[in-house]
């Protein structure tokens, strides 16, 4: 299935899958890493845990931090709201699309 551009944070996850395609560990690709079980779940190609980088949770809090520290847990906490609304609107499209998919991922 291909990345829905209209939902919200698509611009994050779709800049995060090209960065880590480059091996580039920016912010977006540290969101997608994070969330890359349930990204996964939702039927998007994300690279395999081997590729992706260890511990991104820590590592899209330290580049933050390194950028603006008086700020960098908010900061965290928006990229995380925004990650997980674009998996729940994701969830939505495809449970519309086809309902039995919907009553399998939402059960996990």
């Amino acid at each position: 299935m291909q990345l829905d551009d209209d939902l919200p944070g698509a611009d994050l996850i779709a800049q995060g899958l090209a960065d880590l395609r480059l091996h580039r560990y920016s912010r977006q690709a540290l969101l997608v890493a994070i969330g890359a079980p349930r990204l996964r779940e939702l039927n998007l190609v994300i690279p395999s845990d081997e590729d992706l980088p260890d511990q991104p949770e820590h590592r899209l809090y330290e580049l933050l931090a390194e950028f603006s520290a008086p700020t960098a847990h908010a900061d965290y906490n928006a990229l995380i709201r925004r990650l997980v609304s674009y998996e729940h609107a994701r969830e939505l499209t495809i449970s519309r699309a086809n309902p039995r998919i919907s009553s399998n991922t939402s059960s996990q």
